[in-house]
């Protein structure tokens, strides 16, 4: 394999996720204790009640040095890796318009498809990062490596949307997977994130170990692991060992993208983690993992024979996303806790995306279907990253008053802070399918791709689940503007401006994409034409 300086051009918005992280990690070198004047109340003496409520929390708890002294000024790096994100965004739209090549002697590919992946990604982070600099500071829990692990994870996620080698694609996988494992536990108070995370982790471990078999068994049939020679050899003929791969690859990531019955304790990763934390997995994860499950289902088993045959692999992702839009619902209505109503949510909208996937085993739907793909995670990063940035500002108080998450928390909400209200309302409408936002929009592309690739009974499970969940996520706004207070102010008043920047952000994204989602739909369609297999 020879190495072509050129093809760095094809990842740069990775490189420059790992430069920003690597950037953070050797700033901390630098850093050293400074006098309360210099720090203001992010880092000083309490002033607010809140505050010294928080100062009376255990040491080490809440990220202080348990060693008496004032911790270094660390607020620099939110912006630092917002900074980032903000190039990596830039350079991933610059280069939309460039033609799709083979990278790294075949082992990636920088085509429209990845580039608009990065973007999300990249986007995404953006916001998870402004999100979580008032979070982290009004916990007083901001310490070196939550920034610089987000920049880790997001540079992996660009990476998998790239990959077309399974090799590449495992390290990507870890890359990120690893970054997030750390995340979820970043909050060290109690032990609800240290199980949030163990059980992320054996889930991950669950993924990558069904995942590197179904790559075993694709390298024992064709001598590599390569997509493009898996193609090749599946024209050819293929046999029982690559549509046993194919198998294994596709239930490795529905590990990743929690479709059931593979979605086991994401609900409780989800609650255990930080709310900016999960914001960033919901979206970013979500994105990353159905690029690959896309690259991997179209550039190597994409032959009608592999998708639509005998063993084909549209028939196991049509069960996928019928049980996970079934299942999703269903126990997303029950639930008190809006933290877990959303991550069940997630998993139904995991199935929604897997109609999109199933569709586009067909060859005539498929551009379709992949536009749809792309616009629905788009949108549902934008959608998902507001709802639990409004979460975390309602949480971080709650963390310290020690109140547990529960719709009676949110009741009477907009009699105390109508904004935050009107977002949360905005963005439970789209996460149902409610005109004119993005969420209704994405819904319809996928939906008609699935018409359109004559899966009319799976398109018609998702209208009807959607109806379902009209339920679970307009309880919320009736608790929010119906339901009178029961409980002291759930916001803190201070450190809002950041995460209000975020949330308008990510409404204006939300409504921009309801009422011309032509801009964007266009965008998705020029990556299409340009997806290399």
């Amino acid at each position: 394999m020879t190495f072509n300086p050129a093809d760095l051009e094809g990842v740069l918005p990775a490189i420059i996720l790992a430069v920003g992280a690597l950037f953070l990690l050797t700033s901390e070198v630098f850093l050293r204790t400074v006098k309360p004047a210099v720090l203001g109340h992010a880092g000083g003496h309490p002033t607010s009640p809140a505050e010294r409520a928080e100062a009376r929390l255990p040491p080490g708890s809440q990220g202080a040095s348990e060693v008496a002294g004032i911790p270094p000024d660390r607020r620099y790096q939110a912006w630092v890796a917002a900074a980032f994100a903000a190039i990596g965004l830039w350079v991933s739209l610059a280069q939309l318009r460039d033609p799709a090549v083979a990278i790294f002697n075949g082992a990636a590919a920088s085509d429209g498809f990845g580039r608009v992946v990065s973007a999300v990604v990249c986007g995404s982070l953006l916001l998870s990062c402004i999100v979580a600099f008032g979070y982290l500071e009004a916990l007083r829990a901001t310490r070196g490596e939550f920034y610089a692990l987000a920049l880790f994870s997001a540079a992996g996620m660009c990476l998998l949307g790239q990959a077309t080698d399974l090799i590449v694609v495992f390290i990507a996988l870890e890359v990120m997977s690893l970054a997030v494992y750390s995340l979820t536990a970043y909050l060290r108070r109690g032990k609800r994130p240290a199980e949030a995370a163990f059980k992320y982790f054996v889930l991950g471990s669950f993924a990558s170990a069904i995942f590197l078999y179904g790559a075993a068994l694709a390298y024992g049939a064709t001598a590599s692991t390569r997509l493009s020679d898996v193609a090749a050899a599946l024209r050819g003929g293929g046999n029982g060992l690559l549509w046993a791969a194919a198998a294994l690859l596709v239930v490795g990531f529905a590990f990743k993208v929690a479709a059931v019955p593979f979605h086991m304790w994401v609900p409780d990763v989800y609650d255990g983690a930080s709310a900016p934390v999960t914001g960033f997995m919901a979206a970013g994860v979500k994105v990353a993992a159905f690029a690959t499950l896309v690259r991997i289902l179209l550039s190597g088993f994409g032959d009608p024979v592999a998708a639509l045959g005998t063993h084909g692999w549209q028939r196991l992702v049509v069960w996928l996303a019928g049980l996970t839009m079934i299942v999703g619902n269903l126990l997303a209505i029950p639930q008190r806790s809006v933290k877990r109503m959303l991550a069940y949510s997630s998993i139904a909208h995991a199935g929604y995306l897997l109609v999109a996937v199933a569709a586009m085993a067909v060859e005539g739907p498929r551009q379709d279907a992949m536009e749809g793909l792309l616009f629905y995670l788009a949108a549902y990063g934008a959608t998902i990253i507001g709802a639990f940035g409004v979460v975390a500002i309602i949480e971080r108080k709650l963390a310290i008053s020690g109140v547990g998450d529960d719709l009676s928390s949110w009741a009477g909400l907009s009699e105390r802070h109508p904004g935050l209200s009107a977002a949360m309302s905005l963005f439970m409408v789209s996460l149902a399918g409610i005109p004119p936002t993005a969420g209704f929009m994405a819904k319809l592309t996928v939906f008609r791709a699935a018409v359109s690739a004559q899966l009319i009974t799976l398109a018609v499970l998702g209208v009807l689940t959607s109806v379902g969940g009209l339920y679970y996520y307009l309880r919320v706004v009736v608790y929010v503007y119906m339901m009178p207070t029961t409980k002291p102010d759930a916001v803190m008043g201070g450190r809002l401006v950041a995460a209000g920047v975020a949330l308008v952000g990510c409404a204006l994204l939300v409504v921009w994409m309801g009422v011309q989602p032509g801009v964007f739909a266009s965008v998705a369609q020029n990556a299409v034409s340009a997806f290399s297999r």
